[in-house]
């Protein structure tokens, strides 16, 4: 009689068994990322010193790489700089090698800069590398206020405006192109000019009686949109890049701020006051129509919108008792903070933000990659404050 009782234990058990498995076998297991969320790739560095060390670290950094110990890391990053950079990758945990590689027709510095970017593409297939890119920011003079352009990592800095001697502020690159546009006083009163970065040549696009501000050029060049107070409000307009066909988007009783565009060219979002009440998150499309409002939960008081190139995220800045570095979804929803500061510019990946950080009394450009949250200074352009970052694309 206890063998079929056995038999009966053995058969629920298998039963059950069967049940658990096929539970298992439909779970889904749900990887928690976003701004702020991931993990570092983690890497280690070997053959290389000095110099050439030190951008290689820089660069991958502010990516979201994590350099460890060989043991540690899932890629091997080595080389040698003897008389030029020669570098290779290693995928550790499957020994396949990535690439191989030699650089030459450039100093040590800026072969380093094209390795790492070539480590970037490497790692991250579909990736853009931003080590060769470029970025303007303003500078504090004594009483005057210069526009600097120099490599992302603050190397190779030149004042375009030094001979000024007076107020520039407010830089942005016109995309795929060597010229900027900006704010200045050279004439007396706060005008835009365009500024060819390769040629020296400046034109004015806006000039007109009381404040031109915040220029920002459209995603092909051909468009710019500005802050203006020529109708005695502080309104949003847009006109073509030379300045001409200059239409009025918004009608405001208070004041609008720091327009961009987003990557398609179809909306400018801007920052505007509400009456009686905060700053929000607006866009406009540039033909003209209602203005929407973008919804940004989680945080007050957004300002400085940046919209990333790949469309998906707007950078802002919030106040919050002090200056805090936010990211959004570009339709709205819950924000995120990352990290103290204002001014944030998008780096080509749409995954780098320059920004400005408080501390010290100063201000100091920083880099933070958003997924990581990984945050580094930028090396001190010139004069005793560096502000209003902007990246070229």
């Amino acid at each position: 009689m206890k063998r079929p009782l056995q038999t009966l234990h053995l058969t629920l058990g298998l039963m059950l068994a069967a049940s658990l498995a096929s539970a298992q076998t439909e779970l889904t297991i749900t990887k928690t990322a976003g701004p702020g969320l991931d993990k570092p790739t983690l890497v280690s560095l070997s053959g290389f010193s000095g110099e050439v060390a030190s951008v290689i670290q820089f660069d991958l950094y502010v990516q979201g790489f994590k350099f460890v110990s060989p043991e540690e890391a899932q890629y091997l990053i080595s080389g040698s700089h003897a008389g030029n950079v020669q570098g290779r990758v290693t995928d550790r945990l499957v020994k396949q090698p990535l690439f191989s590689r030699s650089y030459s027709g450039a100093s040590l510095r800026r072969q380093a800069h094209a390795f790492t970017d070539d480590v970037v593409q490497a790692i991250r297939p579909g990736s853009q590398g931003i080590a060769q890119t470029r970025i303007a920011c303003k500078v504090e003079s004594g009483a005057n206020t210069e526009i600097y352009v120099a490599d992302f990592d603050g190397f190779g800095a030149t004042s375009i405006t030094g001979g000024d001697k007076t107020l520039a502020k407010s830089p942005a690159w016109v995309p795929g192109r060597s010229a900027l546009l900006y704010t200045s006083y050279k004439r007396g009163r706060p005008e835009i000019f365009r500024h060819d970065t390769s040629t020296g040549s400046r034109a004015v696009v806006a000039g007109y009686g009381g404040s031109n501000l915040m220029p920002a050029p459209s995603p092909d060049g051909s468009r710019v949109a500005m802050v203006l107070s020529k109708s005695g409000m502080v309104d949003l307009y847009v006109a073509n890049a030379d300045g001409s066909n200059l239409k009025q988007l918004t009608r405001s009783t208070e004041y609008e701020s720091s327009p961009c565009w987003s990557p398609d060219g179809n909306w400018i979002c801007f920052a505007t006051q509400l009456k009686g009440g905060g700053r929000v998150l607006a866009k406009v499309s540039p033909a003209g129509g209602d203005v929407q409002r973008i919804r940004v939960a989680g945080v007050s008081r957004p300002s400085e919108p940046d919209w990333s190139p790949d469309g998906k995220w707007i950078a802002f800045t919030a106040q919050m008792g002090s200056f805090q570095l936010c990211v959004v979804p570009a339709e709205g929803g819950a924000a995120t903070a990352l990290s103290g500061g204002d001014d944030p510019s998008w780096a080509p990946n749409s995954r780098t933000v320059i920004f400005t950080r408080h501390g010290g009394g100063r201000q100091t450009l920083s880099l933070l990659d958003v997924p990581t949250k990984q945050v580094k200074d930028v090396p001190r352009i010139s004069g005793s404050n560096n502000s209003q970052p902007a990246w070229a694309r």
